[in-house]
């Protein structure tokens, strides 16, 4: 057994990340540390002021293991990425994982392509960006497609010159087309000159041109064209005018502030976060980001928190991280940063003028953002917590957390299968699903199909503790009233499993009345949340039903008479009907001609043969 208290004395005063694992062994807390000696006693020091979330985090933890670096650096990256594969209970947690896309032009290609990418990398093509919408980047792609009609295809030249037709980008005049030799590789590069001139920020000769091309245009009545030219200049303005000229220098910097919820009585926060992007002396968006944040948890170490995480997964680290107050690892911070950059990374909290009022402005827009969110959380948990605590007011019960229904499909007992949805705090929980193909009952028996699905449900042992049979549910919903519920509880009456089972009444047109439980039907509220928590339920088990119901109809839709010959697969019934097109030519060929057929032996070709000829002659 692990004795905490022996393997606190084992501890090296070295730097290093130490990992927290729970009862079940999974890891609830990461964390780095200068000396892991000092730092992990800490926690299990009782005389310490720790906070309301570390009080909660010990009482859970059940080993600690650490990994020795050779410096408090190697500790920080070690921890960001432990944290990032693991998502920890206890630590501060990105609720989302975005990347942010780039313009890309491959220049070191004979003819440069440009490309819409998710990723910078170290292969030598121009990246521009990163962007905060993808909308405008493929806005600004087809632009320039436009404008300097540059390839964006797979073709390899000009080694595929000439091999296929022009593509459609070609026609319609938004690819010159060098794949067909139809221009030279020096007026190519012409074009991704001024490309890489109008990316970088210079409209106004492109602009000039148009101008002058809509005007020669207008004087020879090409109207039509004369338009085409006018709305790319509007496009050109609209992205100038994205991209708003600020007074802070040339620099790239990134903005930070955080919003946290402050409502008391809630054993985690939720917090937001705002990132304004300055890239070359231009704000170029903004972004906000979730978080899941335990109570106690200050501004500052979320900020840390989300710095970490963030820049551990961005391709692009600006010059200059702007934060509304001080981090306690920041010069740790700037040094990984900087390394990772290979240019020296600031992190400044500023204290007056322009810089300030940004940084209060983006703290502004993380409380409007949280604020929002809030009232989101609220109507939504209106939906789901609030409508199982309805459900469990009309019933009588208490503590339900996970529903799981039941309903049968069938057309005439072809097929019969039953579904299992699972609901738990009001959501569904899809990767519980499960799908049941009746294989005790003959026929169309919908009572006697849906006791083998619950039997076969409850008597089903999970293969770990994790998995999804080994979780039994608080509450079972049956579609259907008193029969389905009867046999529910006989089923488990059998198992000696106590769960309370209810049943979901449907009226004469087919939706959903009531429900069914303790021997009685209890009316519910039509227009409350409960009831359509319920309607979502019954609906849900049926579509779930009647989808692999389908599935198993179209299987047996195309099921082929050659299936049911022994050693005959899918790769040779292909084979087959390539070869003689269809049933009555295999039928009528020669063990012969079968054995010379792709993929046959000689065995399977017997078995062939015998199967029409044998058959027949019996």
């Amino acid at each position: 057994m692990f004795q905490i208290e022996e393997e606190l004395k084992k501890l090296p005063g070295k730097p290093g990340v130490y990992i927290m694992h729970g009862e079940k062994d999974e890891i609830i807390y990461v964390g780095k540390a200068v000396s892991l000696k000092n730092r992990v006693r800490q926690y299990f020091q009782s005389s310490r002021n720790k906070g309301a979330k570390i009080e909660q985090m010990v009482t859970h933890i059940s080993r600690f293991e650490y990994i020795i670096t050779d410096s408090e650096l190697e500790a920080l990256v070690l921890e960001c990425n432990l944290i990032k594969e693991h998502r920890p209970k206890y630590n501060t947690m990105l609720k989302d994982d975005k990347s942010y896309p780039f313009i890309k032009v491959t220049v070191n290609e004979e003819y440069p392509r440009v490309l819409f990418a998710r990723r910078m990398r170290k292969d030598k093509a121009k990246y521009f960006g990163p962007y905060t919408s993808a909308g405008a980047v493929k806005d600004v792609i087809e632009l320039v497609r436009k404008l300097y009609k540059v390839r964006s295809c797979s073709r390899v030249l000009p080694k595929d010159c000439g091999k296929d037709r022009p593509c459609l980008y070609y026609h319609m005049k938004q690819c010159a087309a060098p794949c067909q030799g139809y221009v030279t590789s020096e007026e190519y590069k012409k074009s991704i000159s001024k490309l890489l001139k109008f990316l970088n920020g210079d409209f106004q000769d492109t602009i000039d041109m148009l101008t002058e091309k809509m005007m020669t245009a207008s004087e020879e009545m090409r109207f039509e064209d004369a338009m085409e030219y006018r709305d790319l200049i509007r496009s050109i303005q609209k992205i100038g005018e994205r991209q708003k000229i600020t007074s802070y220098g040339e620099e790239d910097k990134d903005i930070i502030a955080a919003a946290m919820d402050d409502s008391l009585d809630l054993r985690e926060q939720d917090a937001v976060v705002q990132v304004f992007f300055v890239r070359g002396g231009k704000l170029i968006g903004r972004e906000h980001f979730f978080l899941r944040v335990a109570r106690g948890d200050t501004r500052s170490q979320v900020l840390s928190s989300f710095i970490k995480q963030f820049y551990a997964g961005t391709p692009f680290i600006p010059r200059e991280i702007m934060l509304q107050r001080e981090i306690e690892d920041a010069s740790i911070i700037e040094e990984w940063l900087t390394s990772r950059r290979k240019q020296k990374v600031y992190i400044r909290v500023p204290k007056k003028g322009t810089k300030e009022k940004l940084v209060e402005l983006a703290e502004e827009n993380a409380r409007m953002v949280l604020d929002k969110d809030r009232e989101r959380i609220r109507r939504e948990e209106g939906r789901t917590i609030g409508a199982v605590h309805e459900i469990e007011t009309w019933l009588g019960l208490s503590g339900i957390r996970r529903m799981e229904a039941y309903d049968i499909s069938n057309i005439s007992g072809f097929e019969s299968v039953g579904s299992m949805v699972v609901y738990e705090k009001g959501k569904p929980k899809r990767s519980d699903y499960r799908k049941f193909k009746i294989k005790w009952v003959q026929g169309p028996n919908d009572y006697a199909s849906m006791e083998e699905v619950l039997t076969r449900r409850f008597t089903h042992e999970g293969k770990d503790e994790f998995d999804s049979f080994s979780i039994l549910p608080d509450l079972i919903l049956m579609d259907g009233g008193r029969g389905q519920v009867n046999i529910a509880l006989k089923v488990l009456e059998e198992l000696g499993i106590h769960i309370p089972v209810c049943g979901m009444v449907k009226d004469e047109h087919h939706r959903t009345r009531g429900l069914y439980y303790n021997n009685a039907e209890i009316p519910v509220d039509a227009g409350s949340e409960g009831f359509r928590l319920i309607t979502r339920i019954q609906d849900e088990a049926h579509r779930f039903a009647i989808e692999f119901h389908r599935s198993l109809r179209s299987k047996e839709q195309v099921h082929s008479l050659l299936d049911d010959i022994p050693g005959i697969g899918e790769t040779r019934r292909k084979a087959l009907m390539r070869k003689f097109k269809s049933l009555e030519n295999i039928r009528d060929a020669s063990l012969e001609e079968l054995t010379e057929t792709e993929s046959m032996n000689a065995g399977s070709a017997q078995q062939v043969y015998d199967f029409f000829h044998v058959s027949n002659s019996k």
